[in-house]
Parts: C-alpha cells; sequence; structure tokens
C-alpha cells in the first residue's frame, strides 16, 4: 500500500510537469513567428523594373519599365542615378528601346548623387514635384508598335561615361482601386 504523502508527490510532479510542458509549448508557438517578415511587407509590383549599373558602376539604373498607358501611348520609365565618387556630372546622351530611339523632354546632366525620374508625363503628373534638389521629372515617349504587355525587349541607355542594355518588361495599365468589378461567371463561385 502506497504512502498518501507518496501519493501527493506523484500527483504534484505530474502536475508540474504537465504545466512546463504546456508552458513551454506555449512559448515555443509564440516565438515560432517571431523575427518573421510578414507575407505583404514582401510583396511588390506585378512587374519589376529591371535593375543595372554602368560597368564603371558611376550610373544606377532602376525600375527600367516600358510603360505602356490605357490609350496605348508608351513611355519608359527608369531612374537614373549618378554614383560617382569624383563628383563628375553625367549626361544621358540617347535611349533606345529594341532599336526604337525614345524621346527625352529635357534631361539635364546629372550631378553627384542626383537622379533622373523618368516616365510618361501623365504619371510623372502625379507625383510631388521636388523641391529645389536634385531630382529631375523626364517626361519619355516612344512609338508603340503593339507592344505586349508582359513581354520583354531590350532597353539600351548611353550616358557619357558608358552604354548599358537591360531587358525591360512591358507593363500593362494600372487599373485604379474599386473601379473595376469582376464578373463572375457561369459555374463561378
Amino acid at each position: 500500500m502506497e504512502d498518501e504523502s507518496v501519493k501527493s508527490l506523484n500527483s504534484a510532479a505530474r502536475r508540474g510537469a504537465i504545466m512546463t510542458v504546456a508552458a513551454l509549448s506555449a512559448l515555443a508557438l509564440a516565438s515560432c513567428s517571431a523575427g518573421q517578415v510578414t507575407q505583404t511587407s514582401t510583396q511588390a509590383d506585378a512587374v519589376d523594373g529591371a535593375s543595372a549599373d554602368v560597368d564603371s558602376g558611376v550610373i544606377a539604373l532602376r525600375d527600367v519599365t516600358v510603360h505602356v498607358n490605357d490609350e496605348g501611348e508608351a513611355g519608359l520609365k527608369f531612374v537614373a542615378i549618378n554614383q560617382d565618387t569624383s563628383h563628375t556630372a553625367h549626361t544621358l546622351e540617347s535611349v533606345t528601346i529594341d532599336g526604337a530611339e525614345v524621346d527625352i523632354d529635357g534631361a539635364d546632366p546629372l550631378n553627384r548623387n542626383c537622379m533622373i525620374v523618368a516616365d510618361l508625363q501623365e504619371e510623372l503628373d502625379k507625383l510631388v514635384e521636388p523641391d529645389a534638389g536634385c531630382t529631375q521629372h523626364v517626361a519619355t515617349s516612344v512609338e508603340n508598335p503593339g507592344f505586349a504587355y508582359g513581354g520583354n525587349l531590350p532597353v539600351e541607355f548611353i550616358f557619357d561615361t558608358g552604354s548599358i542594355t537591360v531587358d525591360a518588361a512591358i507593363s500593362a495599365p494600372l487599373l485604379e482601386s474599386g473601379t473595376f468589378d469582376r464578373v463572375q461567371g457561369e459555374g463561378s463561385n
């Protein structure tokens, strides 16, 4: 026959072990997502623009995308940044998309840490005009021979420091949020 005090100790030990396991399980589950990045914080645009640097590294190109609007007008969206540590100004001389010349409306030479933000004029109109800084908003246009949304075309940039070619995606016009309702067809849920 077991002593009542031994029975109480065994029961207390079991309860303590169960509470410890429960506490450790709760702690493990709570810390499971600690330090993790949320799903939406890493989401990007449906079409990523191409990025590259001129061989010498003095000019960086970001978000290079052939942009087509609802009316079929096309332009080139990009950001060019002067990263030259010698503080030399650089000039964008020309840009072509698959051999077709891109019209660039008045890009001034870029000083160190300055940038050109280029796109269709209607898209630039949506941006806040930079204050007296060294960011230039420059309108671009190119003849649209029937660019296929989602395709890629070579875009060549020629700067006074050299040239670089990137494959740029062709983006479709963005729909304004809340203006398009999907119609459910037969058999849809």
